[in-house]
């Protein structure tokens, strides 16, 4: 067993609910919310709305339970087994709708900050209805959950049925600019995120919303990097997901609009796929990932789901179990929306940017010229420059002063042939021959990656989760930083420390394709804690720049990085 592997087998198992439907033929329903639960290292407890008789070529019959077992699995689940996320599936009729929403009022006066996952399930894979039988000319109306729910689920008919009058379902939804449209009208109906899966409408040839999808498939097929999600001729599934104040996210995507674009996969057993979906995001979340990293993660685990299905009967198969996804292969493209703030650059030709030497080791963080030349003179050979524009004065001799400090920093690198990154501050760094740059997800929405790769530079990106680092990882950078791993007092940080479990799986999904950096709060006490979840590299602020002998604290560090496990 690596040590890696150990952090992840000892890390607290959460418990996760889901309150659905039981699918007799096992391939959908609770069954599958339990068994990705359980494969994705969770601990499920079931709330059951409604029996079926289904295998998976019919739905025979549908049977709701009493409001009686349903308020009492409800209630006796809660004094004992309270949960980390909760996942709601099928709700037979609209006297459950009010019924668990009801309770779920009440649970978040207790658990105000537990994510609940809403999948709007309303047909099954073979096609016939659920629930009532009144549902497919009524649909459900799942008003009662407005504020009370992290996230809707619905596929592209839900959708429609959800934001739609019903004289209008059949020319409800064909192109992207109408997906798109009422993905944000149903987040606004019920003051949540949604997640608008098109698994089940092609919009090859639709353009829409500042998004050419066959742009999208060129640029797929030319990613230099192993994630490639298109090969020629191959169609793209595009999900939406359109974020309502998503908190412990970067301010500028806890509002933001993404396109999810994963190569279709070619098969028919697909039974329980949406089932496994929202309950795998559950999961997710139930480790403390935010929003956006759980629904990729999620994505993720469905395509290899899809991948390596399996028939089982006559009909569609359900989704092989292949626990936490480590392929980018399976990780879906994230395109910001055009709405949101932080779009990605639609001009961005440049290829992968410098490749740096496996290891950097010990990557110092400095803000002042004396100790970065002390460690570059003591053999220090990767540093980074981090001088906040906040920290001058606001005026024309500040400017000076910051391009002054640049350039004396960058020919000091040179001095000393060190790979010297600059924080932020690109447009200096190009003009004076720096050797690397590295930049915060904020800044690739202002920075000129173009001139940055022209210039021959090194790029170094900051990520805060999977989300962040599959749009780090989509621009081919020379390294990829993690973090904040542990508290820091460096900066003010929008998200929660990642912690060592999260690293684990970072290291895993990453390791294989780029030096990875370890940031945030590291020093002597937690080296050998870090070290043992792969990672290669830490970058150390405090650890240093308070220490009352900076040179000596590099070098016994670097001691003890070498030696440990």
């Amino acid at each position: 067993m690596t040590p890696a592997k150990h952090i992840s087998l000892v890390a607290p198992k959460p418990i996760v609910w889901t309150i659905a439907g039981s699918d007799s033929g096992g391939g959908a329903g609770i069954q599958a919310d339990l068994a990705t639960i359980k494969d994705l290292g969770g601990h499920g407890c079931s709330v059951i709305t409604t029996l079926t008789a289904q295998s998976s070529v019919a739905v025979a019959l549908v049977e709701p339970v009493s409001e009686a077992m349903l308020l009492t699995q409800l209630s006796t689940l809660l004094a004992d087994l309270p949960p980390q996320a909760i996942k709601i599936g099928l709700l037979a009729n609209q006297q459950q709708v009010h019924l668990v929403a009801d309770w779920l009022a009440g649970f978040k006066t207790q658990f105000p900050l537990v994510p609940v996952i809403l999948d709007p399930v309303m047909v099954a894979s073979c096609g016939d209805e659920l629930g009532d039988k009144s549902t497919a000319s009524r649909p459900l109306d799942f008003a009662p959950f407005k504020g009370l729910i992290s996230l809707i689920t619905p596929n592209v008919q839900e959708l429609a049925r959800l934001t739609v009058a019903t004289d209008k379902l059949a020319s409800a939804i064909h192109t992207k600019a109408e997906f798109a449209a009422a993905a944000m009208q149903l987040s606004a109906q019920l003051a949540c995120s949604v997640l608008a899966k098109g698994g089940d409408i092609d919009f090859a040839t639709q353009t829409s919303a500042g998004i050419n999808t066959s742009d999208l498939l060129s640029e797929q097929k030319s990613d230099i990097t192993s994630h490639r999600i298109a090969a020629d001729n191959q169609r793209l599934a595009e999900d939406l997901l359109i974020c309502h104040q998503v908190t412990g996210c970067s301010p500028l995507d806890a509002n933001g609009g993404f396109w999810l674009s994963s190569a279709r996969i070619n098969t028919r057993h697909n039974h329980g796929s949406g089932c496994t979906l929202s309950s795998a995001i559950a999961s997710v979340l139930a480790f403390g990932f935010v929003l956006q990293d759980a629904v990729v993660v999620a994505k993720a685990y469905v395509n290899q789901g899809l991948t390596y299905a399996q028939g089982i009967g006559q009909g569609p198969g359900p989704l092989a179990r292949t626990a936490w996804p480590h392929s980018l292969t399976a990780y879906p493209h994230v395109t910001a929306y055009s709405q949101n703030s932080l779009s990605e650059s639609s001009d961005l030709q440049c290829g992968a940017f410098k490749r740096l030497e496996p290891d950097l080791g010990i990557y110092p963080v400095v803000d002042n010229l004396l100790l970065l030349e002390q460690l570059l003179a003591a053999g220090v050979k990767t540093v980074q420059l981090r001088i906040k524009s906040n920290a001058l004065k606001s005026n024309v001799l500040a400017s000076d002063e910051l391009e002054a400090q640049i350039q004396t920093a960058i020919a000091l690198g040179k001095h000393y042939d060190a790979q010297l990154f600059v924080n932020d501050h690109w447009q200096l760094a190009i003009k004076h021959g720096a050797f690397g740059v590295h930049l915060g997800q904020e800044d690739l929405a202002v920075t000129d990656l173009n001139a940055i790769h022209a210039a021959g530079m090194a790029l170094g990106i900051s990520s805060h989760g999977y989300f962040e680092l599959l749009r780090a990882h989509q621009h081919a950078p020379s390294y990829i930083a993690l973090g904040h791993i542990f508290p820091t007092t460096t900066k003010q940080m929008p998200s929660a420390p990642q912690g060592l479990f999260k690293l684990t799986h970072y290291v895993e999904l990453l390791n294989p394709h780029y030096p990875l950096v370890a940031i945030g709060g590291i020093g002597s006490s937690n080296l050998d804690q870090v070290k043992a979840t792969g990672v290669s590299n830490i970058a150390v602020v405090r650890a240093i720049t308070e220490s009352s002998d900076p040179i000596m604290a590099f070098a016994e560090l670097t001691r003890a990085w070498e030696s440990s496990l």
